[in-house]
């Protein structure tokens, strides 16, 4: 049994649903979901002509291998519309592991930890909401330590604490 951090989010169609959606596919195809942090309203990253990203972090108990977590999360995509055409483009989801446990993989289809999640202060947000303790394994520092420190600097707002 793993813990797999996952990141989810999506700026097509309705938001909040697609999320709860999301979660709830996630936890009868890839394991029990363990807990899930507030959902945050954020701006695009990397094309900044598209609407805003609602983006949740999930804690979720997995039996998976990473590789066959990332196919279930993919199909999970593919199942709720995902069309890959832009990069960093509008989607209705989008499921990211951002950690497994604390493994570090890197194979032509997977690197975990998540390469860029130090730079993206809409991942680290949801999961510091989640794990803000939890240490990077490569990186050695806190999940709130890198918050304090990433160099993006867009907008992130809680849209819907986890309690609500």
């Amino acid at each position: 049994m793993c813990i797999a951090y996952l990141l989810i989010g999506g700026n097509i169609g309705n938001r909040p649903e697609n999320l709860s959606e999301a979660v709830r596919l996630i936890g009868e195809r890839a394991g029990r979901i363990r807990a899930v942090s507030g959902i945050f309203e954020t701006a695009p990253w990397g094309l900044a002509e598209q609407d805003s990203f609602l983006n949740q972090a999930i804690a979720v108990d997995t039996e998976l291998a990473a590789e066959a977590l990332l196919q279930i999360l993919l199909a999970i995509e593919l199942d709720m519309g995902r069309r890959r055409q832009t990069k960093n483009g509008p989607r209705v989801i989008d499921i990211d592991i951002l950690f497994y446990g604390n493994e570090t993989i890197s194979s032509k289809d997977l690197t975990i930890p998540h390469p860029l999640l130090a730079e993206r202060r809409f991942a680290l947000v949801p999961l510091c909401d989640l794990i803000p303790d939890f240490i990077h394994p490569v990186l050695k520092l806190k999940l709130s330590e890198l918050l304090e420190i990433c160099p993006d600097t867009l907008p992130v707002s809680l849209f819907k604490d986890s309690g609500s």
